[in-house]
């Protein structure tokens, strides 16, 4: 556990020295509180556009507070998961092309403490992103719209982070295999395969992490749970990453 945490302060250190741990939580806060305030002023956006039909911006309903941070949550699902999954693509590739991992494993270091240090420097990473894009979306949404449940709002915001942990995770081992490009690719990919299938036959896959999202959105704006199913797929999920990943960086050379 030493070697873990002398690890995951060295992960730190560098997150802070690149500048992640900073550029990473201000565009999830710029996501987070542009959602509410382009609602909120939509109808004048529109007007100011000057190309609106008549009488269209008379049945312009304007949505509730819930249902608003539910739509900023979509949006880390797709610009957010991006910036993440791109923050992590060379975490384990880069190491091993530079030729840190075999250094540690000499050590000798586990790769396991390599992998799970790596890891939870990720994921203090997206706490602190998700946490403050949550918090200054919420601000706003509040100021703008009215009250919210922020018992529902920090469970909704909870399982939606457990989805976006799930990409991470699967970036972070095909990172311990590919090229970083690769691993980012193949990371999106299996989270977009895994969503496109959920939608597809919700009733059949809704235990995989994928159906984290909808249940995120029910909590929020209908106060209604959800099954465990998804949340112990997903821990699965992570598990699984972890342990293959730490399979995958035994190997010596990247391929050409």
């Amino acid at each position: 556990m030493r070697k873990v945490w002398t690890l995951y302060h060295k992960e730190m250190l560098e997150a802070l020295r690149s500048y992640k741990l900073i550029w990473v939580p201000v565009v999830f806060m710029i996501l987070g509180i542009m959602q509410p305030l382009t609602t909120y002023y939509m109808p004048e956006i529109l007007k100011a556009s000057g190309n609106v039909p008549p009488g269209m911006l008379e049945g312009y309903e304007m949505p509730g507070a819930a249902m608003v941070m539910a739509q900023t949550l979509g949006q880390y699902g797709t610009i957010g998961m991006l910036i993440l999954v791109l923050g992590v693509m060379n975490s384990l590739a880069g190491e091993r092309s530079g030729g840190t991992i075999e250094m540690l494993m000499v050590k000798p270091v586990a790769p396991a403490a390599i992998v799970s240090a790596k890891w939870a420097a990720q994921l203090t990473t997206l706490i602190v992103a998700l946490g403050l894009g949550v918090a200054g979306a919420a601000y706003y949404t509040e100021q703008l719209m009215g009250p919210l449940s922020w018992g529902r709002l920090c469970a909704g915001a909870g399982l939606y982070g457990l989805w976006l942990l799930c990409a991470v995770s699967l970036t972070l081992m095909f990172s311990a295999w590919l090229r970083g490009p690769a691993a980012a690719f193949l990371g999106l990919g299996s989270a977009a395969a895994m969503s496109l299938a959920h939608s597809l036959l919700p009733s059949q896959l809704g235990w995989t992490p994928a159906a984290l999202t909808a249940q995120s959105a029910a909590i929020i704006t209908e106060g209604r749970g959800g099954t465990w199913g998804p949340a112990c797929s997903a821990g699965v999920l992570i598990v699984v990453c972890l342990a293959a990943a730490s399979l995958l960086i035994r190997r010596n050379k990247l391929p050409d």
